[in-house]
């Protein structure tokens, strides 16, 4: 129960929507009569291997990290030959950087705060989408309903973030496209098999009055920012599926090259952070300067691990290695750490643990 309220708190208060919709690319094409071009994504399936891993090193001291990518083909399984072989010889093991927000409760008492949390995703006063969305948002969200969620009605009356966070759900669970279900039961499985354990590097943020947090949040208006963020993912929606599903497929064959070379549209995720930072019942409870505060922990967590292990496993996301808006890769860089992606690796630099001197492993 703990969990569950901890997650409903996170999804109110902004820790969920941007990530899991961060995967939009810019527009499809039109053609000569300004219809939107129907090219239906074509996913791969069976073993997969994946990208290769980055590498960042000082001294002798190595960290691999397998870059994730969410959402992936829903028929793929990942073949994780090379992670395995430097779990083999991992003394540490780190989770990807992210935010969670506990709501400190017994079982029973947040059984009573499970009816406050479905209110708060609910628009003010019952309203409906077609009551609280301009005419002509509502009439674009509409055909994109009926299409992907069929006569749901209780969607009608949620909260545009979240009603259209789960219609993008919905939306490429149709193009047979999925988020999470790949990578972690295969690592947690290899795991198991070692008797590792995972160190987590999220940022953990408690919410001290829940019942509280959700009356604030229940009571908040319709923002111009959530409006923005509606329309930036139905723009993901109705044109970027087809550049989705390529992006999942360069991941899954591990097509480095082609993933770097895919230009990046960060709009939508923009919009829709800045509409759940902005909720006073999130700013309030001290929910600022979280990529900030979110780095510093990851990084802490890192050289903890490079300065006691010779070899150490991580997992981010891709869009961080390949871009590094946030900076993670551009501070171990200043620190001194050479950072290496897998198609950077010159022969040598590139070996798998096993592959070294045996006095070498010896030591870790």
């Amino acid at each position: 129960m703990r969990r569950m309220l901890g997650w409903w708190m996170s999804f109110l208060l902004g820790a969920v929507p941007g990530a899991a919709m961060a995967q939009a690319e810019p527009p499809v094409p039109l053609d000569g009569d300004g219809e939107v071009v129907d090219m239906a994504p074509v996913l791969v399936a069976g073993v997969q291997p994946g990208p290769g891993l980055w590498r960042v090193s000082k001294d002798d001291h190595v960290l691999y990290i397998l870059g994730t990518q969410s959402p992936l083909p829903r028929d793929i399984d990942w073949d994780a030959r090379e992670v395995r072989e430097v779990l083999d010889e991992a003394g540490a093991v780190l989770g990807s950087p992210g935010l969670s927000v506990d709501a400190d409760v017994g079982f029973f008492r947040g059984l009573t705060l499970v009816p406050s949390a479905m209110k708060a995703m609910r628009n003010p006063g019952g309203a409906t989408l077609d009551k609280v969305l301009p005419p002509e948002l509502y009439a674009r969200w509409l055909p994109l309903k009926q299409q992907y969620m069929g006569r749901d009605r209780g969607v009608e009356k949620k909260r545009p973030l979240i009603a259209v966070y789960e219609l993008y759900k919905a939306a490429l669970d149709h193009s047979r496209l999925r988020q999470g279900g790949v990578v972690g039961p295969v690592l947690a499985k290899e795991l198991k098999a070692r008797g590792l354990e995972s160190t987590s590097t999220v940022l953990e943020l408690k919410i001290e009055d829940p019942r509280q947090a959700l009356a604030d949040f229940r009571g908040e208006a319709l923002k111009p920012q959530d409006l923005q963020c509606f329309a930036a993912t139905l723009d993901v929606i109705e044109q970027d599926l087809p550049r989705i599903a390529a992006r999942a497929n360069a991941w899954a064959v591990g097509d480095v090259a082609a993933l770097r070379a895919m230009p990046r549209n960060r709009r939508q995720l923009a919009d829709c952070m800045d509409a759940w930072v902005q909720a006073e019942a999130a700013r309030k409870r001290g929910f600022t300067d979280i990529e900030a505060r979110m780095r510093e922990r990851w990084l802490a967590a890192v050289e903890k691990a490079l300065a006691g292990h010779r070899v150490s496993f991580a997992t981010m996301s891709i869009d961080t290695l390949l871009y590094d808006r946030e900076g993670y890769l551009a501070a171990l860089a200043a620190k001194g750490y050479r950072i290496q992606a897998p198609d950077e690796l010159v022969e040598g630099d590139g070996e798998s643990p096993s592959e070294e001197a045996p006095e070498a492993a010896a030591t870790r």
